[in-house]
């Protein structure tokens, strides 16, 4: 019989642990949920009332800020080599 309680005890065990994981996991996705939304809705916000690159940055944590910069960045280059392949073409 004490054979059957100890397995029982470390089978709730395992579930409660298995429960706190999970519970963690859907901690975790909801703050990352709510991160995304906040920074798709401060970027309209941005669009709309025209904000600056020092607003945004201002707005994200450190390591999202430069991220943004990197993005903004690698569009203006990518923009100023279409630009220049255009003048290329037009010119030949």
């Amino acid at each position: 019989m004490a054979a059957n309680t100890d397995a029982f005890r470390r089978f709730q065990e395992e579930l409660a642990a298995l429960d706190r994981a999970a519970q963690q996991r859907s901690a975790a996705t909801s703050q990352e949920a709510e991160m995304a939304r906040a920074k798709s809705e401060f970027l309209l916000l941005r669009k709309r009332y025209n904000l600056s690159v020092a607003d945004v940055i201002a707005f994200f944590p450190q390591e999202e800020g430069i991220e943004y910069l990197r993005q903004i960045i690698a569009e203006s280059e990518r923009g100023a080599r279409q630009a220049g392949k255009r003048q290329t073409k037009s010119k030949t």
